[in-house]
């Protein structure tokens, strides 16, 4: 069984602008820079040892993840297979702009028909898909391991139905924060959640939504 720790990356200015992201590689704006700093510190004192730091290599995580590799001495693995999922023709707009420029095509998505083919993107199955293969691969390769593992919100996102039996389709979603800490255990026997939600490096007053 290895346990792996999914930490959204720190604040971009897409983010702040509420901009389609998907598989543009955008940076950390100031706030995420600040957020990475804190996310570092708190491994400073952590009492559960860290084996290895995993990274989605678009630099917005990456650059989250080098701020805790430093404090911990570890290297950080890039694999590609961590992605945000691909928006195609949304990314770059407003999510106010979906609606105006491709009205089919957002109400698909805001329907979250998962068989839905963006235009020069993926279907929510077809991510899903990848996500999953990918944490599984991840697992394997650092068995019996505790990994840090940064990757994007909508990954969360998919990960948080499975442990929890929700839908693809449904629109129900819980919130995945910036730098957020959501611990996981992936085995043979199958994937169960440790601890969701974990801010108190930002909030220190802020309960994790789950807690094993």
């Amino acid at each position: 069984m290895s346990e792996l720790w999914l930490i959204r990356h720190g604040e971009t200015e897409w983010n702040r602008q509420r901009r389609v992201q998907g598989s543009v590689d955008i940076p950390l704006n100031e706030v995420g820079r600040q957020q990475a700093d804190l996310l570092a510190r708190r491994f400073i004192d952590e009492p559960c040892r860290i084996d290895a730091i995993v990274s989605s290599d678009l630099i917005r995580s990456s650059e989250t993840a080098q701020a805790a590799a430093e404090v911990l001495g570890l290297p950080v693995a890039l694999d590609a297979g961590l992605r945000e999922r691909r928006y195609g023709i949304f990314e770059g707009l407003s999510f106010n702009d979906l609606a105006l420029k491709f009205p089919s095509a957002a109400k698909a998505v805001r329907e979250r028909c998962v068989n839905y083919n963006l235009e020069d993107g993926e279907s929510l199955v077809v991510f899903q898909r990848r996500i999953f293969a990918t944490l599984e691969a991840i697992a394997r390769r650092y068995a019996s391991q505790r990994v840090l593992v940064f990757t994007h919100s909508a990954v969360l996102d998919v990960v948080y139905r499975r442990l929890h039996g929700v839908a693809l389709n449904h629109p129900e979603r819980v919130r995945n924060p910036n730098v957020g800490i959501n611990r996981i255990a992936v085995g043979p026997a199958g994937w169960s959640a440790l601890q969701w939600g974990d801010v108190s490096h930002l909030e220190p007053e802020q309960p994790a939504l789950i807690e094993s």
